[in-house]
């Protein structure tokens, strides 16, 4: 999806490959399993230290990453102000798909239309700290995207969509 709006996209594994990036995107899979690889490749200081000054988007699994609280003992960057419920909506066979309604998407204020959204083993954001801006919840008012400064975190799964309008979002972002 990045390369299709024209960014240069790297693959970070190593501390060094952090060296000359505008921002990061966390994705999903496994929270415990990304943060303890983090751990062993001596990445987590440097990711902590780069979304200081640069941007990070954790989508699902990268958003509980992203937190400050998981509610269990796991490795976290603790950046963003947010209390995060790992599989929240149940097991894979309880994946969703949803129309969300994301005012942030809209160009000049105008109201974005609605944002098809793939929830698969999703968390859910329980609780957001202070600075943490609201971006888009479900009809019975549960919070699934935010924004903290810097940092974005989805529940969900924006780029198993052909929509790319978080993309560009999370590439401004990174531009300022």
């Amino acid at each position: 999806m990045l390369e299709r709006l024209g960014a240069d996209v790297t693959q970070v594994r190593l501390p060094q490959h952090l060296d000359d990036l505008d921002g990061l995107i966390i994705p999903g899979g496994e929270s415990t399993t990304i943060g303890k690889l983090a751990t062993d490749f001596q990445l987590m200081e440097p990711l902590r230290q780069f979304g200081k000054r640069h941007a990070i988007w954790g989508t699902c699994a990268g958003a509980i990453f992203l937190s400050k609280d998981a509610r269990r003992k796991q490795p976290l960057l603790n950046l963003m102000d947010i209390t995060v419920e790992r599989n929240a909506f149940g097991r894979q066979v309880d994946s969703f798909e949803v129309e969300l309604q994301v005012p942030e998407l809209g160009k000049n204020g105008e109201f974005a239309q609605g944002f098809h959204a793939v929830f698969i083993r999703a968390p859910l954001i329980e609780k957001v700290g202070e600075g943490v801006k609201i971006l888009a919840t479900l009809e019975d008012g549960r919070i699934v995207a935010a924004r903290q400064n810097q940092w974005l975190a989805t529940s969900f799964h924006p780029e198993l969509t052909g929509d790319d309008r978080f993309h560009r979002y999370f590439m401004e972002m990174s531009r300022s």
